[in-house]
C-alpha cells in the first residue's frame, strides 16, 4: 500500500488551533491531479498543497494547490504555510524561497522562528460591482452598507470586496444559494478602521468549497490593492496595514500587510504571519482515476 508524508500546520497565527489549518503533502511527484484532488477532500481543509520539484531553474519547489473542489493558481495561507514547513523540514534554508504556482515564481521570506511573509504576484484591480446581490449572499441589508462601492481586487487570485459597517461583519450569514444564482463564489466582507489601518474581514467562498476562511492571505494582499484605489491608504510609498480574521470561527488570525503604490495605484502587495506546526503523519494514496 503505497503512502505520502503529510504535515498539518496552523497559518497566520502564533499558537496551535487558531488561524487557518493547511495539509501540507510531501513526496507527491507521481500524483495526477484527480489523486491530488482526492486527498484534498479526504483533508477536508481549506487547501491542500502538494509540494513538487520545480519546474524553473530560479524556483526552490513548485506548489499545487486544492480547495476541497478545485484547483487554485495561487493563495496567501498556503503559499506562507508550504514554505515555513519546507524551512522546517530542512529541505530549504531560512531566508527567501521562491516558490513556483500558477500565479507564477513568488518570493517568500522565512525565518528559523517560523514567520513567513509572502510578496504577492501582479496588483490587478475590477470593476465596480452592484451591492445589492452581494448583500443578499451575506445575509445584511443597504443599512449595513459603509465605504467605497465593491468591486474585485487581487495580487494573484481576485476577491470581491464588500465594506460594510463594523457591527455588520460579525453579523454576516453567508447564503451559498444566493452566492450560486448570482454567481459569485467569493465575497470578502470587511470593515476598515482608518485611525489604526485595520480590517476586520471575513471571507465566504462557498462556490470554491470553502463557506468560511478563518485566514485568507489572498485576500489580505488584494485589499491593500483596493484601499489605495479606493483613497483609504496613501496614494504613494509603502503603507503597513492589519487583517483581523477568524474569530467568528473560534479560529482567531492576525495577517500583518504592507501595499506599495505609485500614483494612487497599487504595485504590490505582501502579507507576513507565524506558522505552528500542528500534526504530521502518512496518508494512503487514492487510486488514479484517469
Amino acid at each position: 500500500m503505497t503512502t505520502v508524508p503529510y504535515e498539518i500546520v496552523d497559518v497566520f497565527t502564533d499558537r496551535p488551533f487558531a488561524g487557518n489549518p493547511l495539509a501540507v503533502v510531501f513526496g507527491a511527484d507521481a500524483l495526477g491531479a484527480d489523486q491530488m484532488q482526492t486527498l484534498a477532500r479526504e483533508f477536508n481543509l481549506s487547501e491542500t498543497v502538494f509540494v513538487l520539484p520545480p519546474t524553473v531553474p530560479d524556483a526552490t519547489y513548485r506548489a499545487r494547490i486544492f480547495t476541497p473542489v478545485t484547483e487554485l493558481p495561487f493563495a496567501g495561507h498556503p503559499s506562507v504555510g508550504t514554505a515555513v514547513t519546507v524551512m522546517r523540514r530542512g529541505d530549504a534554508k531560512p531566508g527567501t524561497l521562491r516558490q513556483e504556482c500558477g500565479a507564477g515564481v513568488l518570493p517568500i521570506e522565512v525565518t528559523e522562528h517560523g514567520e513567513g511573509r509572502l510578496t504577492g504576484g501582479t496588483p490587478s484591480l475590477g470593476a465596480e460591482h452592484d451591492p445589492a446581490p452581494l448583500l443578499e449572499i451575506a445575509g445584511l441589508t443597504a443599512a449595513d452598507l459603509d465605504g467605497p462601492a465593491p468591486r474585485t481586487a487581487g495580487c494573484g487570485l481576485d476577491h470581491l470586496f464588500l465594506s460594510v459597517r463594523p457591527d455588520a461583519v460579525s453579523r454576516a450569514v453567508p447564503d451559498p444559494a444566493a452566492a450560486a444564482r448570482h454567481g459569485v463564489p467569493k465575497l470578502t466582507v470587511l470593515a476598515w478602521n482608518a485611525t489604526a489601518n485595520t480590517a476586520h474581514l471575513r471571507m465566504f467562498g462557498s462556490g470554491v468549497g470553502v463557506r468560511e476562511d478563518p485566514a485568507t492571505g489572498s485576500a489580505a494582499l488584494g485589499l491593500g490593492v483596493w484601499l489605495v484605489a479606493a483613497g483609504l491608504l496613501p496614494a504613494d510609498g509603502v503603507t503597513r496595514y492589519t487583517v483581523h480574521q477568524g474569530a467568528e470561527m473560534h479560529r482567531p488570525s492576525t495577517l500583518e500587510c504592507t501595499v506599495t503604490a505609485a500614483g494612487g495605484v497599487a504595485t504590490s502587495a505582501t502579507v507576513a504571519g507565524h506558522v505552528v506546526p500542528i500534526a504530521r503523519g502518512e496518508i494512503i494514496v487514492p487510486p488514479f482515476i484517469g
